[in-house]
């Protein structure tokens, strides 16, 4: 049926990995990341959630999780390589795990389209979360893609409509389902595993409607002032925690994730089993209740009436 055992893409490299390959961006030195007034704050968290060595999902997924069973293809037209899911145990629960994978070398990182996920890769992921909710099994989600593939192609096989549809199914689903966006989050590319009862986000990943560099292109003709987007964005966590769109912060070792991805791995256990805990309290239509309202209060539009 498709369905195979995950291997070989173990090469992407370990999450214990702490060397930056010759010619990669040097590491920020080891102890708290400084927090300077004006533009370089947001800018460090953006350059922190896209490190070369930064733990992927792969990554997440070896140190998180034993006995993973991949599964693919979407039962249309293919299977996308930039989106990995499948059943695995996590702290002794049956789980089903979606991550959206970049890849670490250069060819694992072009075979993965470098975390762009095609509407195959969204339509795989709502097939199996719907089979965790035959089979009722929580459902973890990991974020990290800059946004979804804008190619030609993708729009040809209905890119915005395989997201749009996500959106809707996943507020739908009558399991507990946690997003976590641990690198990058980029517009609807994320947001198309992102509708959970909780969202959290790790230290420094970042979540917007748009990468810098593009709203740098778009409001002001120059990329280059992409440090300055980033500021008007306020894509970090903790703007993300004070505006109501995510749930909690989870800690990473002094310096980034990328310095010690063994104790960021533990820090993210721990967030992910306790709110595990809280939601597996629900039945299943207090689940979709929980989702539903937590929808509602997004932005602040609506009064506690309402």
């Amino acid at each position: 049926m498709g369905d195979t055992k995950q291997g070989g893409d173990q090469s992407a490299g370990p999450a214990g990995s702490g060397e930056v390959a010759e010619g990669a961006a040097a590491a920020p030195p080891a102890g708290p990341v400084p927090l300077p007034d004006g533009d370089c704050e947001a800018w460090q968290r953006v350059e922190l959630a896209r490190h070369p060595q930064r733990p992927n999902f792969l990554d997440w997924l070896q140190a998180l999780c034993t006995d993973f069973s991949e599964l693919h293809g979407d039962r249309r037209f293919g299977d996308d390589p930039a989106i990995v899911a499948g059943l695995a145990q996590f702290r002794g629960r049956e789980v089903m795990v979606v991550g959206q994978h970049k890849g670490r070398e250069i060819k694992d990182k072009i075979r993965r389209n470098f975390g762009m996920p095609q509407p195959e890769g969204y339509r795989k992921a709502m097939r199996l979360m719907r089979l965790a909710e035959k089979f009722n099994r929580p459902i973890l989600c990991f974020v990290d893609t800059n946004g979804a593939y804008p190619g030609i192609e993708a729009e040809e096989r209905g890119q915005a409509e395989a997201i749009a549809f996500n959106l809707r199914e996943m507020a739908r689903l009558r399991v507990p389902v946690i997003a976590t966006v641990t690198g990058e989050g980029g517009s609807g590319g994320a947001l198309a595993i992102a509708v959970g009862n909780r969202v959290l986000m790790m230290e420094n990943a970042v979540y917007s409607v748009i990468t810098p560099e593009g709203c740098a292109s778009i409001t002001w003709r120059d990329p280059m002032m992409k440090a300055r987007a980033a500021r008007a964005l306020k894509p970090t966590a903790p703007e993300m925690l004070r505006l109501g769109l995510i749930d909690e912060v989870v800690a990473e070792p002094a310096g980034g994730a990328h310095l010690d991805p063994a104790a960021a791995a533990i820090l993210l256990g721990d967030a992910l089993g306790r709110h595990l805990d809280e939601l597996q309290q629900l039945n299943p239509e207090q689940l979709c209740a929980h989702r539903y309202q937590r929808l509602r209060a997004l932005g602040g539009f609506f009064s506690p009436s309402a």
